[in-house]
């Protein structure tokens, strides 16, 4: 494991030394899947006080090339007074890529599910979409290789971990919520790109409604999304509502569901309110 405190150091215009900016008590190293053989970097923050005796919570993110600060401040600077912000320390687990960008081109395979490409929404651009497909193998990785390394290297608690995604990412929340809801026990989807493809979006949530019913489910949900994007011809903020009304009944069966729309926020900026309000989520349940 390597520390992110990277030593950039050069010499500026007046002989002023300069090194780069790091962030206190985080690490990162390269993980590579056993099934796929696909390079993962794994970012972790660490809060400063002790463990409770159970373990730190632990909030897996993904896309945290876009927000793992944003997160772990969050959590550092309003887990600080938890009895006045609701939120508690947690442990970040970010899983993303060896790039500079937010949003790195290997996320389109890890966050979908194998559709046609007829099935697919048009890109903006015109242009094909990335190699698709890869959701199961990715939460696999998640489950079988990334968990057992934290649970080894940090003190968790087991019975407290939630997952948060955003736009594709949002959508393999649903995915894995919808497809193995024991997994995690609370779930954060922002702006879910549920339009993705949604002939297999419906199959799951299908069948998820179908096992709560009959079985019920220990589960927490969160969806949210910016008031802007509901401008958007994918209908982003009417799928995400009428996904919360069609899941509201499950709150009988075990479902916790909140849902909220963040006004006069678009696909990109309702990412710092989302973050404040899903750590809150991740704490207690709750987002005020």
């Amino acid at each position: 494991m390597s520390l992110t405190n990277q030593e950039n150091r050069h010499q500026a215009a007046g002989g002023v030394s300069k090194r780069g900016v790091t962030i206190p008590r985080t690490a990162q190293w390269d993980m590579v899947s056993q099934e796929e053989k696909r390079e993962y970097r794994i970012f972790v923050s660490v809060p400063a006080s002790p463990p409770p005796e159970g373990g730190y919570p632990v909030l897996y993110t993904l896309d945290p090339n876009s927000v793992f600060g944003t997160l772990t401040e969050a959590v550092r600077v309003q887990g600080n007074r938890p009895e006045k912000s609701g939120v508690i320390p947690m442990l970040i687990v970010g899983i993303g890529y060896n790039a500079e960008v937010p949003f790195a081109p290997g996320r389109y395979y890890d966050y979908t599910l194998p559709a046609d490409v007829s099935e697919l929404p048009a890109r903006p651009d015109g242009s094909p979409w990335p190699k698709h497909g890869g959701a199961d193998a990715f939460l696999r990785f998640i489950e079988q290789e990334l968990k057992p390394v934290i649970e080894r290297e940090y003190p968790v608690d087991r019975s407290k971990t939630a997952l948060f995604g955003h736009s594709l990412g949002g959508l393999f929340v649903l995915h894995t919520l919808f497809t193995k809801p024991s997994a995690f026990r609370t779930y954060i989807a922002g702006s879910p790109s549920i339009h993705w493809s949604r002939r297999l979006f419906d199959e799951e949530e299908r069948d998820f409604v179908r096992r709560c019913n009959a079985q019920g489910v220990e589960a927490s949900l969160f969806i949210g999304v910016g008031g802007l994007e509901g401008s958007h011809k994918s209908r982003m903020v009417d799928n995400a509502r009428e996904l919360a009304e069609r899941l509201a009944p499950l709150e009988g069966k075990g479902l916790k569901l909140r849902f909220h729309e963040f006004p006069d926020e678009g696909h990109v900026s309702v990412l710092p309110p989302l973050v404040s309000r899903a750590v809150r989520f991740a704490s207690n349940g709750e987002i005020r």
